[in-house]
């Protein structure tokens, strides 16, 4: 098990390696689902406002046995809060609809609404205006780290060239056959620790018998040999379940892939259509 492991961020903070994600976890079992993570020895808990399960998070967390300093939790601003109020608004909201006194992390869900995602109108003035709202709660002590999500590499330009405080992470979609190396260089080169999101390509991945092959040679699952390319990618893995023997199978990643399968898994040919996840809801049915 690798719980123990973390990542210091560019402030000096640390956060595991490995978490887990609630999306698609319901408010009204969520709290159970944190509780059992956080028996097995997961310490880090990642929600989001679009997620509608906040309170229950924040419930689970509260009610896990665990002191909260010991747990880090992240949440996200809605990506259609893109004025400063909003933002602020919406971080106070957060932390009073999760019982928390500070967040760990709090990130920008997206550089555009849902509903505009990767179309052409980027939102750069309105995600200064969002980030300001972020660093002004970083030094108000209601967040304890701050970052983005889904941003590309001219929507980090856009913030580094006009902030106090810089971005801390990015969490973007990254799994085995869907790994952007120029990004993820990109974010290391400017000390911006990148989060994997959907590590096990939203199941899809299971439906790929080379990836099965690679996965038998080291004798373990598929999702553990997804879960352990995005942690030796040097990011942090935040696969999604409720279940608690998958959250124990998807920590047991004490191996290591070798250089060689490495560089296969990255340039794995693309996965262009993830079935019936097709259509993410949290995307306004957008890819």
């Amino acid at each position: 098990m690798i719980f123990n492991e973390t990542y210091t961020l560019s402030n000096g903070v640390k956060i595991p390696k490995l978490g887990l994600g609630t999306w698609f976890i319901d408010d009204s079992v969520v709290a159970d689902a944190v509780k059992s993570a956080v028996k097995l020895g997961y310490r880090l808990i990642d929600t989001a406002q679009a997620y509608g399960n906040e309170a229950g998070v924040g419930k689970g967390v509260l009610t896990c046995g665990v002191p909260r300093e010991e747990i880090f939790v992240t949440s996200k601003v809605a990506a259609e809060a893109k004025t400063y109020e909003d933002a602020k608004k919406s971080i106070d909201e957060t932390l009073e609809k999760m019982g928390l006194d500070y967040l760990d992390l709090m990130i920008i869900h997206s550089p555009q609404p849902w509903v505009e995602f990767r179309e052409d109108k980027r939102y750069f003035e309105e995600n200064k205006q969002v980030w300001k709202a972020l660093e002004d709660a970083y030094e108000e002590g209601k967040l304890k780290a701050i970052g983005v999500s889904n941003f590309l590499k001219d929507d980090l330009d856009n913030i580094l060239s006009d902030c106090k405080v810089k971005p801390m992470v990015n969490q973007i979609l990254m799994h085995i056959s869907n790994t952007d190396l120029d990004l993820v260089d990109y974010c290391k080169k400017n000390d911006i620790l990148v989060e994997a999101y959907s590590p096990i390509a939203h199941g899809e991945i299971l439906n790929q018998p080379q990836i099965k092959a690679i996965a038998d040679k080291y004798k373990v699952s598929v999702p553990q040999l997804c879960i352990r390319y995005t942690i030796q990618m040097g990011t942090v893995s935040l696969p999604k379940t409720a279940n608690p023997d998958h959250m124990k199978t998807n920590a047991d990643v004490d191996f290591e892939i070798s250089a060689e399968d490495m560089e296969t898994l990255k340039n794995f040919e693309k996965i262009d259509n993830y079935g019936e996840s097709s259509g993410f809801p949290v995307y306004g049915g957008k890819l």
